[in-house]
């Protein structure tokens, strides 16, 4: 008898016993194909030497310091290299352990520097619906994945919503992508009226949405506006790359494509690929000097901050990232991927939309492609494809709920960035079993 409090208490999960490369394998000797980086975390795969020799290095020398006393080497080395790739304006890095962690960190700041600058009126959060900021209370009630929100909703601050960047679904039949993205970023403006700007402290938005929407990319022009509508109106932009960032979609940060720096970034996952849990939050120059110039105590913390070990193996990922030239890698082999995709799956009676950037990819399924109905929520299609695709020796990411928390079902990809012609080749031809089964 397991003593393990799993996820969930009805599942019968194999054990994992050793993984290499793109592969996973259980006790049984079965092998897996990682299709997603677990949850987009495994961006250089399984076993990269480089990075454990960094991790046992730092254990020899000093594995945890707390950062009420010390500092240490890796940290500020890792900050210095996070800034000097950062978008222009973020000049601090704090250092976490998760991806939920930056999130909560990043809404204690911004409440902070409100307090730090005279206004403290200003305490709400508006996000978007369809997107997800972390399972803490705090980044839960950001965040706009009714499943996971809904059981905890007495608990949370109030937040409010606005609705997602969906081109597939949302674009009106004779309008630009162009004029629906400056649209629905409107939605923005109109929502801080009402609830009054001075009471605004914050705009949470995931760059390419995750999870909850199957990697969604914006449309040309929605961030540059809604950057111009925080700006007017004195409320900081919270960009969450925990998930699409670290080189996910083809570029460092995923907000270089959209041209646009925000006030707070979060990051986590794929900076440490998995080998150590870490996060970080940076900020801009101007809160931190508000800080500074202020109480001078950042109100927060968690004992593992800063974790030297951990920042150890983050130094040695984001380095193999940005010198060793795998940020470049994922844009590139991303576009085989999506070609493979549309190629095998494009026609498709049941794939109503294959999107993404990068390494980051969705496919949205469809009862019917023509009205783009979704499938009967009943039917459980994407927990359906995540066994089939299991059974076959594919790791991928189904959800359901893609529409509106209910309705709509997608599979998340996010491969190691390592991936070669031949794991894109087995990874089309698994998922293709899994959809023939489920899909016929």
């Amino acid at each position: 008898m397991s003593h393990i409090f799993p996820r969930h208490t009805k599942s019968n999960l194999p054990t994992v016993d050793h993984a290499k490369g793109v592969y996973l394998y259980d006790t049984d000797g079965k092998c897996y194909l990682d299709g997603s980086g677990g949850a987009a975390v495994s961006c250089l795969g399984h076993g990269d030497q480089d990075v454990i020799s960094a991790i046992k290095q730092q254990l020899d020398a000093v594995p945890f310091a707390h950062t009420s006393f010390f500092t240490s080497k890796p940290a500020e080395a890792l900050a210095d290299k996070l800034i000097a790739h950062a978008p222009e304006g973020l000049e601090r890095v704090y250092l976490v352990s998760g991806g939920s962690e930056a999130i909560e960190s990043a809404i204690k700041l911004a409440r902070q520097y409100f307090l730090e600058i005279g206004q403290p009126q200003r305490r709400h959060i508006i996000a978007r619906r369809q997107s997800y900021h972390g399972n803490t209370l705090g980044a839960l009630a950001t965040g706009g994945n009714l499943w996971r929100r809904e059981p905890f909703a007495p608990l949370m601050i109030e937040t409010s919503h606005i609705s997602p960047c969906y081109e597939y679904r949302d674009r009106k039949e004779g309008e630009s992508a162009f004029d629906y993205g400056q649209r629905i970023a409107n939605e923005l403006e109109t929502e801080i009226q009402r609830v009054g700007a001075e009471n605004v402290m914050a705009f949470f938005a995931e760059p390419v949405v995750g999870a909850t929407a199957g990697a969604l990319p914006p449309v040309e022009g929605y961030f540059k506006r809604i950057r111009e509508i925080c700006n007017k109106y004195g409320i900081l932009l919270v960009l969450d790359e925990v998930m699409c960032g670290m080189g996910r979609t083809g570029t460092l940060f995923a907000c270089e494509q959209d041209g646009i720096a925000p006030d707070i970034l979060t990051t986590a996952k794929g900076l440490g690929a998995g080998y150590q849990p870490i996060g970080a939050m940076l900020c801009t120059g101007k809160i931190y000097e508000a800080i500074e110039n202020g109480t001078g105590f950042f109100q927060h913390g968690h004992t593992y901050i800063g974790h030297p070990t951990a920042a150890a193996a983050a130094l040695a990922v984001l380095t193999k990232l940005t010198d060793g030239g795998l940020v470049e890698r994922a844009r590139e082999t991303g576009m085989k991927v999506r070609a493979a995709l549309e190629t095998a799956f494009g026609a498709h009676p049941h794939v109503g939309d294959i999107r993404g950037r990068g390494m980051f990819l969705g496919i949205e399924f469809v009862e019917d492609k023509a009205s783009k109905k979704p499938f009967d929520p009943a039917l459980a299609v994407a927990k359906h494809l995540k066994k089939a695709a299991f059974d076959a020796g594919l790791i991928c990411y189904p959800m359901s709920g893609t529409i509106d928390g209910r309705f709509g079902d997608h599979i998340l990809l996010a491969p190691p960035f390592i991936y070669e012609d031949k794991h894109i080749e087995e990874l089309v031809a698994k998922l293709q079993i899994a959809i023939d089964k489920v899909l016929p």
